[in-house]
């Protein structure tokens, strides 16, 4: 009996469609420090470490970087 190689089936068009939409709205750097900029340096290298990491089970997102949005109204 064959065992699938990973725990997670995580389709790699979806990790490439992931960033794309990170890049499409600016993409800040998170927590980790690294821009859009530096994570583009080694696209492909860093896609398959994130779709490596997600399909084994490893992947954990770091956490969110609050941002304040100031907005026009006190509501």
């Amino acid at each position: 009996m064959n065992q699938p190689s990973k725990p997670f089936n995580i389709d790699k068009r979806k990790v490439y469609e992931a960033y794309l939409q990170v890049r499409s709205n600016g993409g800040a750097a998170g927590v980790d420090g690294v821009t859009i900029e530096e994570f583009e340096s080694d696209l492909k290298s860093n896609l398959y470490k994130i779709w490596n990491r997600m399909s084994s089970g490893a992947y954990f997102p770091p956490p969110v970087r609050a941002v304040s949005i100031p907005k026009k109204s006190g509501g």
